[in-house]
């Protein structure tokens, strides 16, 4: 096993590369969960989820409705003004960032063992999402 690090001295990036493992990982044991086993219709599925866009619109909705502590929102900044040297892949620049901040809050989370924690804002996101669907 790897050893402890503490995430105040991690760049947003690397925050936000494990968050995005973590989340993505989180959406797919949803779909599976949910009886979707197709390996094609799975991508497309979780791709609502995990795309920048809907990362983007998650954590405005988190942020309007007040769901994150100080310190995540800490890190959301972090992650959200990290200095990225690839380009967004189909989506704008602010966009790209915002979904960067949302993936740096998980990463977090994940690093510092707060799994009731990211679980909890995972599922609301899963809800989010799940309305607009409706």
């Amino acid at each position: 096993m790897s050893k402890e690090v503490d995430p105040r001295l991690i760049n947003g990036l690397a925050l936000a590369y494990v968050g995005d493992a973590i989340y993505e990982l989180r959406i797919r044991e949803y779909l599976i969960g949910q009886g979707q086993t197709k390996p094609n219709v799975l991508h497309s599925q979780a791709t609502t989820y995990v795309s920048a866009k809907a990362q983007a619109f998650l954590v405005d909705q988190l942020i309007d409705a007040d769901k994150l502590t100080e310190e995540e929102m800490d890190f959301f900044k972090r992650g959200r003004n990290a200095k990225s040297y690839s380009k967004a892949k189909n989506t704008d620049a602010q966009t790209y960032s915002f979904s960067t901040g949302f993936e740096a809050v998980m990463g977090y989370l994940h690093l510092t063992k707060q799994s009731d924690r990211l679980d909890e804002l995972t599922n609301w996101c899963i809800q989010q999402i799940e309305s607009q669907k409706e």
